[in-house]
């Protein structure tokens, strides 16, 4: 796991400036979080290639950037390629030689091989670049479900990335102006969905997607995607449950390699309950385990962690917190999230990182279970949403909808009222839409309130515009649970979760690998028939079948919970100053984004507790706590702006 960055000239011909290889470090010094172990640094004519290191496979000659035989090919990575040894073995046997044990050699003689096709025999989580010398061709890579982030611009004939935008920002050429459009979609998802970043001229390599630079052109394409296509023979129960035990016990067995000390992060909930079982049967040791818990019963599932743990005789630790803690964390945020992200359980992820870290540099953990398997309650919501639309007009307006809005507010995690309030506020969109008004924040009407006339005019209401092109021209499922399956998998899993973790997890140097995302179990579970993941009101249904005799009884029967944190309880007493502050009328109106009197209104209705807007104020405070240390805006907006896709 490391940090990576660098640039290459689009005239390759160019040779390194004065203090080049000064400000490459300097690149690489606003990353030493993710690679505390050592330093790689390259520069030579049309390009600069860096690297931070954390050690995990080949400690001692696994050092960066890896070179091919005569040093024409070279690469850094961040992430791992677990299956390097059988990559290995192939290319030795066709007469490669290598000087070390690590992953990442095996990428230059496997581009020598394949060309840019190398991506198609990779297994791993990964963000790579790599320099062919002889062709003067820059290519970089990003893993399929999108584990590794990678952002990249042009910016005064260079094309500059690394693995964190804060980084780029210590190039003179990159500046951190705000990208209007992208401000659009984060107040929409929670997130900003790739191809754009917070920054102007800042863009995310999309997960599965490869960059080239060659002869002064750029071409970003896809090089795989999952397709929903139900296989035949169609297995039945029996084989399927069968099939996915193996194709799980290999994955997890993979992600086990590790030359330092490994874990699991264990919740108790179906897919760490799942990762964990597999681990102890694969392990020769006896599996760490790690949960955090907190006071409040309505966020806490140590005790269901503490249960599995105790079935599978893991060695688990526990760590128990205040909540208390965890708010003042939250003005810490913004010093080291360099792209706003609203999603709360970055704070309980971060703590549960941090703590992990203290006792092992690896850790397994369950995500990509939720978009694989159908674990979300929103794709039953959309099948109840189709029954609701049914129901008249009149009836929903002038009966239905009042008496929701009359229900008494909760703050309560996932509280009736708050998801009945959620329903109808999307229910009568189309699924594109309506799926991210229950995910995200802001909907497109509560955007018009917000936003002032100059952010308006200078940006797109169309923000689902390119989820839409998703659905129509990328994925070929034929029914509303897989194209909502596809849409999450290549947004909110790889823009938010995956998001969240890397930068969770990497802020205190731990490596956090994911074995349901292995493209053979993605692709496995894409493709069986829809009810295999969601029968009537069960989710996940095949895999629960899978698994049921390796847990505990209550795992497969129990609801999903999440990683929550009393955020409604903070906005109206721990972070109520914080909020207050920079939320304030001054604030708001010297950066002019937002309408100063619609979000005092939010406020003030939220802490009189006569509405529970805690996603909407979130969400702002997690935009300001970024802005505030990011970006200075100009007073008065530039409408010459990117509207981006």
């Amino acid at each position: 796991m490391c940090g990576i960055t660098g640039w290459a000239n689009l005239d390759a011909r160019v040779p390194p400036v004065d203090g080049a290889r000064a400000l490459l470090r300097s690149m690489c010094s606003r990353m030493t979080h993710r690679g505390p172990d050592s330093e790689g640094a390259s520069v030579s004519t049309g390009i600069a290639l860096g690297m931070r290191r954390l050690a995990i496979i080949d400690l001692v000659t696994g050092e960066q950037p890896a070179l091919n035989e005569d040093g024409q090919v070279s690469v850094i990575l961040n992430g791992e390629i677990y299956n390097y040894r059988e990559l290995r073995e192939k290319l030795e046997a066709r007469g490669h030689t290598f000087r070390s044990e690590s992953d990442t050699e095996v990428l230059p003689h496997l581009y020598e091989e394949h060309g840019t096709g190398m991506v198609e025999h990779l297994n791993g989580m990964f963000a790579f670049a790599l320099w062919d010398a002889r062709r003067r061709r820059l290519f970089i890579a990003r893993d399929r479900f999108g584990e590794k982030p990678l952002y990249w611009g042009v910016f005064d004939n260079q094309l500059v990335f690394a693995s964190e935008p804060k980084v780029l920002l210590a190039h003179p050429s990159v500046q951190p102006k705000l990208n209007l459009q992208a401000l659009r979609k984060y107040l929409s998802f929670d997130y900003v969905p790739a191809p754009l970043s917070i920054y102007e001229g800042i863009q995310k390599l999309p997960a599965a997607h490869t960059l080239t630079l060659e002869d002064g052109r750029v071409e970003v394409k896809p090089y795989w995607r999952l397709s929903y296509k139900t296989r035949e023979p169609v297995p039945d129960e029996r084989e399927a449950a069968e099939r996915l035990r193996e194709l799980l016990a290999d994955s997890v067995r993979m992600r086990l390699v590790s030359d330092v000390p490994l874990g699991v992060l264990l919740s108790g909930g179906i897919d760490s309950s799942t990762v964990a079982a597999f681990a102890v049967r694969a392990s020769s040791e006896t599996v760490k385990t790690f949960s955090i818990s907190f006071a409040e019963s309505s966020y806490d599932e140590s005790a269901y962690a503490r249960a599995v743990a105790k079935f599978l005789g893991t060695d688990h630790h526990e760590e128990r917190l205040s909540v208390d803690l965890a708010a003042d964390l939250v003005s810490e945020i913004g010093s080291w999230m360099d792209e706003p992200l609203s999603d709360p359980s970055l704070v309980p992820t971060y703590l549960l990182s941090r703590f992990t870290r203290k006792h092992v540099t690896v850790a397994l953990g369950g995500d990509g279970g939720d978009e694989l398997f159908a674990g979300y309650q929103m794709y039953q919501g959309h099948r109840y949403a189709q029954v609701y639309k049914r129901v008249p007009r009149a009836i929903r307006r002038f009966v239905i909808e009042p008496g929701i809005k009359l229900l008494p507010v909760k703050t309560n995690n996932l509280s009736f009222d708050f998801r009945a309030r959620r329903f109808i506020a999307g229910a009568d969109h189309d699924l594109v839409a309506r799926h991210h008004i229950w995910f995200g924040s802001f909907t497109p009407e509560e955007q018009k309130e917000l936003l002032t006339d100059e952010v308006r005019r200078a940006s797109s209401d169309d923000v689902y515009a390119e989820a839409r092109r998703m659905l129509a021209e990328d994925c070929d499922a034929d029914n509303v649970l897989e194209c909502a399956q596809s849409l999450d998998t290549r947004l909110y899993l790889a823009e938010d979760i995956l998001t969240k973790v890397d930068r969770a997890s990497m802020a205190v140097s731990l490596e956090v690998r994911a074995p349901f995302l292995d493209p053979r179990v993605g692709e496995y579970a894409a493709t069986l028939p829809a009810d295999y993941k969601l029968r009537g009101r069960t989710t996940k249904y095949i895999l629960k079948s899978a698994v049921r005799e390796l847990l505990p009884p209550f795992v497969t029967k129990r609801g999903k919970k999440g990683f929550g944190v009393p955020v409604a309880e903070w906005l109206k007493g721990r972070l109520k100053p914080l909020a207050r502050d920079l939320l304030s009328r001054e604030r708001l109106r010297a950066h002019g984004l937002f309408n100063a009197d619609y979000v005092m209104r939010l406020q003030d209705e939220h802490e009189r507790g006569v509405a529970n807007h805690r996603k909407l104020l979130w969400t702002l405070l997690m935009f300001e706590l970024w802005h505030e240390s990011f970006v200075q805006t100009p007073r008065r907006i530039e409408t010459s702006v990117s509207t981006g896709q």
